[in-house]
């Protein structure tokens, strides 16, 4: 027979680049364009890391919050499993007493209680009477039961929630640790790229600022130009959409010329994914505030139905974001020693976008 084809073979996740080790050899200082591309991996990676760093420290917050509350369940269902047990203690007593009752006098037997009856009417209701306590007894030890594995289960289910909630503390912690040493590395490379930025001669630094293609808009005749075309198009008949986010795009276009600032959200300074939540904020809504979750926390969209205020996402693992503001542009915060400025959206690797 025919050899059957391969099967396709799946292209490998992107790694991120928080995960992978941190570079510490020196910058080069003879070459000024594997200066820039050592420049613009670390600035990926300390903005990736300083992501995760954010990611972790809230997920921590989250994650006490929920064992702070699975301990509050555990204590609650516990006093319930206590009161089951003594009230099914008290109810264990009382069926006793009522199993000794049915077999004291009359209700010894029933066959006896039967035969020492006076008419048979009389035989009919003892009969009754014995059955319905045995019923009534039955039923006791029913609901005593039931109250007993009703308790248990939900003590259970509370213990196995704070299990979880307290690895989850447990994973997050150890996370974290990770996170600050590469901080640590970072801290010490962040500081060289600030020395050899500002130590760059004006064409090499103005390379550095051009690498995205930076361009010059008239924010007022732009604004006015995306505020038409939002209200013409699809979202026209929604007034309040698109002034929100023509009013995502006015504010984040303010911030023209603002610096770069590792972990920055505003108001003076930002970095990428700070920008996103900074001009968002000023429009009463809250968007999250790392690259990954702000491309993955809204309504996806495609790189063909782009709208006036979508957050793009660029390179694999989302490592950077920027606001669409139409026309095929961007405003993003790019790197250190690069003002806040308006790129083409092509200027670098899509890998998504999200609408808010």
């Amino acid at each position: 027979s025919a050899p059957q084809p391969a099967a396709p073979v799946a292209p490998p996740a992107p790694v991120d680049p928080a995960d992978m080790p941190v570079d510490t050899s020196p910058l080069p200082t003879d070459d000024a364009d594997a200066l820039l591309d050592r420049l613009s991996a670390v600035s990926a990676q300390s903005q990736a890391v300083s992501d995760r760093v954010q990611e972790v420290t809230s997920g921590i917050d989250l994650a006490q919050q929920e064992r702070d509350r699975a301990a509050a369940e555990v204590e609650r269902t516990s006093r319930e499993a206590e009161a089951a047990q003594a009230q099914a203690a008290a109810s264990a007593k009382d069926v006793t007493e009522l199993s000794n009752a049915k077999y004291r006098g009359a209700t010894a037997e029933q066959v006896a209680a039967i035969a020492g009856a006076g008419t048979p009417q009389a035989a009919v209701d003892r009969a009754a009477y014995i059955n319905a306590l045995r019923a009534n007894d039955r039923a006791t030890q029913t609901r005593m039961r039931e109250s007993l594995e009703k308790a248990a289960s939900a003590k259970s289910a509370a213990m196995r929630a704070k299990a979880t909630a307290d690895f989850s503390v447990s994973d997050l912690r150890h996370r974290q640790q990770e996170l600050a040493e590469r901080t640590s590395q970072l801290d010490t490379l962040r500081d060289q790229i600030t020395a050899a930025v500002d130590g760059m001669s004006p064409e090499q630094k103005q390379r550095w600022v051009d690498r995205h293609g930076p361009i010059d808009v008239d924010v007022q005749t732009f604004l006015g130009q995306v505020q038409e075309a939002v209200s013409s198009g699809p979202l026209g008949s929604a007034g309040d959409v698109a002034q929100a986010v023509t009013g995502a795009v006015q504010a984040a276009l303010g911030k023209l010329g603002a610096p770069y600032s590792w972990g920055a959200a505003g108001p003076d300074a930002f970095d990428c994914s700070g920008l996103m939540y900074w001009a968002y904020q000023q429009q009463g809504k809250s968007i999250p505030r790392t690259s990954q979750a702000q491309v993955s926390g809204g309504t996806p969209v495609s790189r063909d139905a782009l709208q006036p205020g979508d957050i793009v996402g660029f390179y694999p693992g989302v490592t950077h974001v920027g606001m669409y503001i139409g026309d095929g542009k961007i405003v993003h915060a790019s790197d250190y020693g690069i003002p806040v400025q308006v790129s083409s959206v092509d200027s670098m690797p899509f890998a998504g976008a999200a609408r808010y």
